[in-house]
């Protein structure tokens, strides 16, 4: 009989029990740092773009409502921007954060709040520029037109100028901003500034 020790056979799957090694553990939280460092820039530009669309949504449908209710209502209406809850004659003011669309003042009618809503509360540190306008005013055709004193304060409604009426929307991680532009028409549509001229072959560059 061979009294010679051997040596112990230790089985893989008891092996495996034990866990991970310090080596191995190092190395799993180094490559899961790296992968945290390059992937998070990513990370945040997609929240940022994610932020500036909702906001640049929400702008939109607000112009498009206010140019809907003065086309049902066959009478003028007016989108003031505003830091103000939305209300009956909440002072416009030009890069506000919220909008308020009521009627516009008319012979024996008086003017009446219609909707309104937060673009602060939609996203936060998102950037709106209405570049210099406090209201936009539509007439009974859903077409942009002048009117000094719509009966808003602070609020004056001008076509002079750029056309479309422009408004950029941003924020600090985002790397896609969008414009939201309205035509003396009515015509409204959504852009993205940083892509290369509107054309065939980019149907999301702005004019």
């Amino acid at each position: 009989m061979d009294t010679r020790s051997r040596p112990l056979r230790v089985d893989p799957m008891r092996r495996a029990n034990h866990g991970f090694t310090l080596i191995e553990l190092a190395v799993a939280i180094t490559l899961m740092g790296v992968l945290i460092a390059t992937g998070l820039p990513s990370f945040m530009a997609w929240i940022g773009n994610s932020k500036v669309r909702t906001v640049a949504d929400t702008l939109r449908d607000g112009v498009h409502r206010a140019q809907s209710e003065a086309v049902r209502l066959n009478q003028s209406v007016v989108l003031s921007f505003t830091n103000a809850d939305p209300a009956l004659n909440a002072p416009a003011v030009a890069g506000g954060t919220n909008w308020s669309i009521q009627t516009v003042l008319q012979f024996d009618r008086a003017a009446q709040y219609v909707a309104g809503g937060k673009l602060s509360d939609t996203a936060s540190n998102v950037t709106i520029n209405t570049n210099g306008q406090t209201a936009l005013c539509f007439n009974s055709s859903g077409r942009l037109v002048d009117n000094a004193a719509p009966g808003v304060p602070g609020a004056t409604c001008t076509t002079a100028g750029a056309n479309p009426k422009a408004f950029d929307i941003n924020q600090a991680s985002a790397d896609r901003p969008l414009r939201v532009l309205v035509a003396l028409g009515g015509q409204i549509r959504m852009c993205d500034p940083n892509r290369p001229v509107l054309s065939a072959t980019s149907p999301e560059g702005c004019p």
